[in-house]
């Protein structure tokens, strides 16, 4: 039942590619409300996909924009660029470790168990439910590094699975991350 569906202050109205009966509909009206996701050129782009940018991003503008003195820690992320005061806060308090040592990829697509990994990291939570992968057959396609992650996400309902799957090596929408993160900041 979105909020704003019926209503002329629907911040979805704004853009031509967004469906007011859509599943997304009430997590990017969330996301737009709230300042944590703009569109892209004219539209929302709600099945494109999110870049690691981006969501480090979103994730700084949920967190104030704090200041930071840290150096830029990727040599591929350039000084001046939308996303590098996030990327270089984000790792200065590890929320982000790069794809390897001296690489982030800010503009590559994330996948649904980066962004478990990087939520998780940011909520500073512990994870008290263990088991909540088992129900899903392609758990054992989750790497290492993302597997207690991946389950704190499945227990906090953020991440449901499509088709009884988890698909973590999968990228994520727009949209998707619109209701994953409506559903982590109104738990």
């Amino acid at each position: 039942r979105p909020i704003f569906a019926n209503s002329d202050n629907c911040p979805s109205k704004a853009f031509t590619d967004l469906d007011a009966d859509a599943w997304y509909h009430e997590g990017v009206d969330y996301a737009l409300t709230n300042g944590l996701m703009n569109g892209v050129g004219t539209g929302f782009n709600p099945d494109g996909a999110l870049t690691r940018g981006m969501l480090v991003t979103i994730l700084y503008r949920i967190a104030g924009e704090p200041e930071t003195s840290a150096a830029i820690p990727f040599a591929d992320v350039a000084d001046g660029q939308w996303y590098t005061k996030a990327i270089v806060w984000a790792a200065e308090n590890g929320i982000v470790k790069g794809v390897n040592e001296t690489t982030f990829a800010p503009n590559d697509p994330i996948t649904r168990e980066q962004i478990a990994a990087i939520l998780y990291r940011y909520a500073h939570e512990e994870n008290t439910e263990n088991g909540k992968l088992t129900s899903f057959p392609d758990a054992k396609d989750i790497s290492g590094y993302a597997l207690e992650a991946m389950n704190w996400a499945v227990a906090r309902g953020l991440i449901n699975g499509s088709d009884g799957k988890l698909l973590p090596q999968d990228t994520a929408t727009r949209a998707q991350i619109a209701v994953i993160l409506a559903r982590y900041l109104n738990a």
